[in-house]
């Protein structure tokens, strides 16, 4: 193996030459296009579900028809662009979980990622006694060891059958956290402390199924030599979504990225969302106005989180997500993770990735160098 070369990321029979998970961002920041770009470079890209039917005519009249009729579309058009990986988050937390990962599996999704809740259970329409001849790997998306356990051991007693690989979720991604807001700051939560204990948890698993079990480190995760720092301390590959946004690839307004482009580390703030989870995202004067308690005025065709009390939430944060992709920033805002800031232009996903990728090298050249100079001095 070439020592000066980033390792790829094998799950299963699936291989990616670069070892870097696209982060799913929803309601149509990543869909098709970003994700097949992210693949053309020797990632993974990720179609996010989350208001994937928003964009389609008869949303209000057929909300879950048209985010299954969608999400194929989606699919489709990502595998005809690229040759390469394509993965599909599927949060838990969405009323029709169990459709979304079904018509990710009819459609050859190379990989499920389930986060926004701890993936427990599986549609029953799935062969689940025979998990393992499904193309489709499974990826669970966890924020502690604690949690990474529960669902091993469900899927083992349930399907005698373990997931695929895992991703593991630090406190400075964006959007909603798997934290409580007290942890976020915490240094006992920070990734660097959570990823050992995944890995402890995942080890024994890999030894009783004969297989190896990748854990994906996520969560702030900013350059090149980020990515080297979270596989040296044991992750097989990386989870990133902020510095996707800002290329040009990104399905995202134009309007959307510029919010990245404009924020200060100020603007980056931790928010309730109306779902009932800490969220990070940038300021806007939507934020602002809803947190002084003023109360948007919407319409609920569509349940589309089983948490969302709808008749007392204070907006919608579907709709708000939607205006933001779709430029409106003034009814609506950006998730974003705590480097947001740190971003400064526009570019190609083969431009970061090949920025990521030299980062990377350029560390590892100078770590393997370190004995020789040492000796030398000697």
């Amino acid at each position: 193996m070439d020592i000066k070369k980033i390792p790829a990321l094998r799950i299963g029979a699936l291989k990616a030459e670069i070892p870097i998970v696209q982060g799913a961002m929803g309601v149509g920041v990543s869909l098709s296009n970003l994700a097949s770009a992210v693949a053309n470079a020797g990632g993974i890209g990720v179609i996010a579900t989350p208001g994937i039917g928003q964009f389609e005519p008869d949303y209000d009249s057929n909300a879950q028809e048209a985010n299954r009729r969608a999400l194929s579309k989606e699919i489709r058009k990502a595998k005809a662009k690229t040759d390469g990986l394509i993965g599909v988050n599927v949060m838990v937390a969405l009323s029709n979980f169990d459709d979304l990962v079904q018509c990710s599996v009819d459609e050859g999704a190379d990989l499920l990622f389930l986060g926004a809740g701890l993936p427990l259970g599986l549609p029953e329409t799935l062969p689940l006694n025979r998990l393992g001849e499904l193309a489709t790997k499974f990826v669970p998306i966890v924020s502690s060891g604690r949690a990474a356990q529960l669902v091993f051991r469900a899927w083992q007693k349930r399907y005698n059958h373990i997931p695929d690989a895992v991703v593991v979720e630090g406190p400075l991604a964006g959007g909603h956290l798997g934290f409580r807001k007290e942890q976020i700051n915490n240094p006992d939560f920070k990734l660097e402390k959570i990823l050992p204990e995944v890995l402890t948890v995942v080890k024994p698993y890999e030894k009783q199924f004969k297989k190896s079990i990748p854990v994906i480190a996520a969560g702030g995760i900013y350059t090149g030599a980020d990515i080297y720092s979270f596989m040296e301390l044991g992750a097989h590959g990386v989870q990133m979504g902020t510095r996707f946004v800002a290329t040009y690839d990104c399905d995202a307004s134009m309007e959307f990225k510029e919010a990245y482009l404009n924020c200060k580390e100020k603007d980056i703030v931790i928010i309730d969302s109306p779902v009932g989870l800490p969220g990070r995202a940038i300021r806007s004067k939507f934020l602002e106005r809803v947190s002084s308690g003023v109360r948007e005025t919407f319409k609920c065709h569509w349940k589309c989180l089983r948490s969302c009390n709808f008749r007392n939430v204070p907006y919608c944060i579907a709709r708000a997500l939607t205006n933001a992709k779709q430029g409106n920033l003034e009814e609506g805002f950006a998730f974003s993770g705590a480097n947001a800031y740190r971003i400064d232009r526009i570019i190609s996903v083969k431009e970061l990735i090949d920025t990521l990728v030299a980062e990377y090298t350029e560390v590892l050249i100078k770590k393997s160098s370190e004995p020789t100079m040492a000796a030398e001095k000697t």
